[in-house]
């Protein structure tokens, strides 16, 4: 009896799934790039060089310190430290401080090493208080000659 060898065939590798996964992979980078252009911010930061606040209205201070701490200036002129970092202690700390957050103007100097998630929750709680002039303090350059 005499048997046949069976010829080995060489492996292969199927291309159908690898050509699935690589045009998924195209759709949802397409899909969320189109996203990502839709929801972007535009602002527009404001520049150092400007005009003096104007000094007979009545505002209210808010300093966020480089630990990211809250002051507000009370009527005596000097800061005064809110006890807790968290919104909810700005919120009433502001609430308490404004009679009128529609109408008054806030002004919120922040150190240039603040955290930026201080200045956020700075703008988040001036905003749940119902602030809607909100201003950032910066300072002159010198001038160059």
């Amino acid at each position: 009896m005499k048997f046949q060898r069976r010829k080995k065939r060489d492996p292969e590798i199927s291309m159908t799934s690898m050509v699935d996964v690589v045009l998924l992979l195209l759709f949802f980078f397409m899909v969320s790039s189109h996203f990502n252009q839709k929801t972007a911010i535009k602002i527009k930061l404001p520049e150092a060089a400007g005009v003096e606040p104007d000094r007979t209205e009545t505002n209210i201070t808010l300093v966020i310190d480089a630990d990211g701490g809250f002051f507000l200036a009370d009527t005596d002129g000097l800061p005064h430290a809110v006890i807790n970092r968290t919104a909810g202690a700005l919120q009433r700390a502001l609430a308490r401080q404004s009679k009128q957050p529609g109408q008054t103007p806030l002004i919120i100097q922040a150190d240039g090493k603040a955290p930026h998630q201080s200045v956020m929750t700075a703008l988040a709680a001036a905003a749940a208080v119902g602030f809607e002039r909100i201003r950032f303090a910066t300072e002159q350059p010198p001038e160059r000659p």
